[in-house]
């Protein structure tokens, strides 16, 4: 029987390889689920899968591959925005349709993209408020050095400067960096003392930094690492004990309490023996699989223009809540919660908003909302899970 071939390029060796194999799981995850009812039209979707080992320039090699050679028209990949933009005109020019679901710093849109991870108005602004008004408004900067962590800090001191808060500094590290790279800028945030630090390092740096500021005797208690990137596969490997009181903001956590997350947790450890690496990233990649095969049951072709117009305004009910692919950008309607890591290394969730935001890339609106969030409490002034 003849199949519907999609790739997937997702690292599994290198530095971003931590997230990037719980993205290819979530795809492949999904996948398995819907060959297990048929497949799309009888036929059953193929994984062409790619490992890029985290090398920026073999994304878009790769996405020539899949599309020249294995003549597939459809892609889901990539956790870094550099490795995103080396795939980005590969796709334009052969007009092929790429899912990249990870959350990224806005400011692009593309017709061969469905953007399925958060964007800054969906997870930057409802944390840059979270940390302003639960800790202080002095924030110190660390990420690593591409595209992302720059331009999400870009977005983020304006936010900050919009609620009269201020950056007490800002330094960027290698991708490679190990725990003694970051002495320097952990000696300097005890020194500072800042009310909460904002960090965009990702990869295996970003265990390396959590670990090094722990060491030093950071406490996230006292003064979090709060972050958009650091989800349950890196605060696995940090540990516990290093992890806990740190926050992030996301739109999934694996600790959302809702049918549809359990059935989704149930079948990933099925799969996988464990569900110790599933992140946001991981849900977004699963729920734009699912999507995807949705449109290819109404179009019955795997052609771009027609896929895409099944896609604008499809809706998903997806381990995170109720998701929407916007029509007027390409962009996900995504739930917006924050988190904060317990004594057990799990992520509590502290506040949510009440329905999806709607993804605004370029921040046409005011940084400064009222998001409607809700605070998560139970008797005697703790806090739960939803």
């Amino acid at each position: 029987m003849e199949s519907w071939k999609v790739g997937l390029l997702f690292s599994e060796t290198g530095v971003t390889s931590i997230i990037e194999r719980s993205q290819l799981n979530g795809a492949l995850l999904a996948i398995d689920q819907i060959n297990a009812k048929g497949g799309v039209l009888g036929r059953p979707i193929e994984p062409v899968r790619y490992d890029p080992a985290s090398i920026v320039r073999r994304y878009g090699e790769l996405a020539e591959t899949l599309i020249v050679e294995d003549k597939i028209g459809v892609i889901f990949g990539c956790y870094m925005s550099s490795s995103r933009k080396e795939v980005l005109p590969v796709v334009e020019r052969r007009n092929a349709l790429f899912f990249y679901p990870t959350l990224y710093e806005g400011f692009e849109y593309s017709p061969n993209v469905i953007y399925g991870g958060a964007c800054p108005n969906q997870n930057s602004v409802p944390l840059a408020n979270y940390l302003m008004n639960a800790y202080g408004k002095r924030i110190h900067f660390v990420g690593s050095d591409y595209i992302y962590p720059r331009e999400s800090n870009r977005v983020m001191r304006n936010v900050l400067r919009q609620g009269g808060g201020e950056v007490t500094g800002e330094v960027y590290f290698d991708l490679e960096a190990k725990a003694g790279d970051f002495a320097a800028v952990v000696d300097e945030i005890m020194q500072v003392k800042p009310d909460a630090i904002f960090s965009t390092v990702v990869g295996q740096a970003c265990i390396e930094f959590y670990k090094a500021y722990h060491a030093a005797g950071g406490n996230g208690r006292e003064c979090p690492i709060a972050s958009l990137t650091t989800n349950e596969g890196e605060i696995a490997a940090i540990g516990p004990e290093a992890s806990a009181g740190h926050i992030t903001a996301a739109p999934y956590f694996r600790s959302i309490n809702s049918a549809a997350n359990r059935r989704f947790l149930k079948a990933y450890e099925a799969k996988f023996g464990s569900t110790v690496d599933v992140t946001s990233c991981c849900e977004a990649t699963y729920a734009q699989v699912h999507m995807f095969a949705r449109a290819l049951e109404e179009t019955g072709e795997i052609d771009t223009e027609s896929l895409r117009e099944a896609l604008l305004g499809a809706s998903f009910d997806a381990p995170q809540g109720q998701i929407k692919i916007d029509p007027d950008n390409n962009h996900t309607y995504l739930q917006s919660r924050i988190a904060k890591v317990d004594e057990a290394g799990e992520f509590a969730i502290e506040t949510k908003v009440r329905r999806a935001i709607k993804p605004d890339p370029y921040l046409v609106y005011p940084a400064i909302h009222d998001w409607s969030f809700r605070t998560l409490k139970v008797a005697g002034g703790g806090r739960r899970n939803e």
